[in-house]
């Protein structure tokens, strides 16, 4: 089974083709190691709302979140408020969500926890 440290460790790849849709098994087991995030759009999108304590803060996740999606060369869409952050990852050439999608989750959910130690 795979494990959320399994997808952190990982890079995105590129992917193109909806023979690279993540399976409905896929997605179970993906939403179990990404509790915090939604499928949204039927399926074809996850998604999560971070709140941080001010602007500041906000605009510091988000640049590092640009750092990350930089690296991977795979981009979430952003929604940036004063003290809080949507964030929807989804792979447009594959027409729903990739591996990729949950491989950046991952990287999300491991930089939260760098900022909260």
């Amino acid at each position: 089974m795979l494990t959320l440290a399994e997808l952190q460790a990982a890079r995105c790849r590129p992917l193109r083709g909806a023979e690279h849709q993540l399976s409905a098994a896929e997605l179970d087991t993906a939403m179990t190691l990404l509790p915090e995030w939604s499928l949204v759009e039927d399926g074809h999108a996850i998604l999560r709302t971070l709140r941080f304590a001010d602007y500041f803060w906000t605009m510091a996740f988000v640049n590092a979140l640009a750092f990350v999606a930089h690296a991977e060369d795979h981009h979430p869409d952003l929604s940036v408020h004063y003290d809080r952050v949507l964030i929807r990852y989804s792979t447009h050439d594959v027409g729903g969500l990739s591996r990729n999608d949950l491989i950046c989750a991952a990287k999300v959910e491991a930089l939260l926890r760098s900022t909260q130690d």
